[in-house]
């Protein structure tokens, strides 16, 4: 066979071959096609969910105006109670399926007791009481004092300035008939937020480690950079990335009102034993360094490397990960 004639069979087979690759994509167009009007038939047949009136008392503070908005991008109706809105607040509560109050922890708990001040049939029966306040057991419990309703204490682990909830951790707290705030826990998912469950008592307690004590001691590793009156320009110049962004959360807090971080750091007068307790570490790591004793400082550092076990590499890959992301990100920008 000559070279002009396998060359033609291969361009032959070449063309067969797209031709039944090209019949091939038309026939899954046509099923592609196919799943995209059942899907559409299916919307239409499926009831929607149902539309829920929601209060938001402090709906006009940061984080209350991002609950508003998101319940009112579902559809839902939502009114906004302010300080000067209790007046029209029991015509509107007799209406609404959950009220969620959204106040600084310090106005919380009175306003909670307001509610006392209305009758029972002034809420609806299967109506929802829900804070989003970063304490929990104080304000549960005055819920459940204060209100007969389904009742359920929810922090929100991030801040305003979140665009969405996707990803987000919202801790949820049961306080009373829980299953009857499925849906208010429904919608949350639905927006994306991770939900983790927990006692009241036992949100506190975290919470004097992952609030308390790292912003006391952001907050005091700030005053000491500015009583030390260090030149922030000359700092970043020599930092390394990962201290650069250190100091950028360090920073991150300071940018942020005080009454919200004073609120937090003396929310519960028994986190003072455990600050006190991080004080003598500190201390006694000090002791070390001022003795020369480096043996008990190595190992004090393994003691703790064991304590975080396999973490400890899993936070050291995520730490590079984000400064590479980081990193990227500036550059585009640049």
């Amino acid at each position: 066979m000559s070279e002009i004639s396998k060359t033609e069979m291969a361009i032959n087979e070449i063309d067969s071959e797209i031709n039944r690759l090209r019949s091939r994509l038309e026939k899954l167009e046509v099923s592609k096609q196919k799943l995209v009007e059942s899907k559409s038939a299916q919307s239409i047949t499926e009831p929607k969910a149902s539309i829920k009136k929601v209060a938001v008392i402090g709906g006009g503070g940061q984080l209350g105006k991002r609950f508003v908005t998101l319940f009112e991008k579902a559809n839902h109706q939502v009114s906004v109670i302010e300080k000067d809105d209790w007046e029209k607040a029991q015509a509107v509560f007799k209406e609404v399926d959950l009220i969620l109050i959204a106040v600084p922890i310090h106005f919380t708990e009175q306003v909670i007791r307001k509610l006392t001040e209305f009758s029972k049939s002034t809420f609806k029966e299967d109506c929802i009481l829900a804070d989003i306040t970063s304490i929990k057991s104080k304000p549960l419990e005055c819920m459940l004092s204060s209100f007969n309703g389904p009742v359920v204490g929810l922090h929100p682990m991030f801040g305003p300035d979140v665009e969405d909830f996707n990803d987000q951790t919202i801790v949820v707290c049961p306080g009373r008939e829980l299953e009857k705030c499925n849906w208010l826990l429904e919608f949350l998912r639905e927006l994306g937020a991770q939900l983790h469950q927990v006692s009241a008592q036992e949100h506190d307690e975290t919470m004097a480690i992952v609030q308390v004590l790292r912003h006391f001691s952001t907050v005091v590793y700030g005053a000491h950079l500015a009583q030390e009156d260090s030149r922030l320009s000359d700092i970043l110049a020599m930092s390394s990335p990962i201290y650069r962004l250190e100091l950028a959360m360090v920073g991150r807090l300071f940018a942020q009102s005080p009454d919200l971080y004073t609120e937090i750091i003396f929310s519960n007068p028994s986190n003072i034993n455990m600050m006190k307790r991080f004080i003598t570490r500190f201390e006694n790591l000090l002791e070390f360094i001022k003795t020369d004793n480096k043996a008990a400082f190595r190992q004090s550092f393994e003691q703790t490397k064991n304590w975080f076990g396999d973490y400890a590499d899993k936070f050291l890959h995520e730490s590079s990960d984000l400064l590479a992301a980081a990193h990227s990100v500036k550059s585009k920008t640049q």
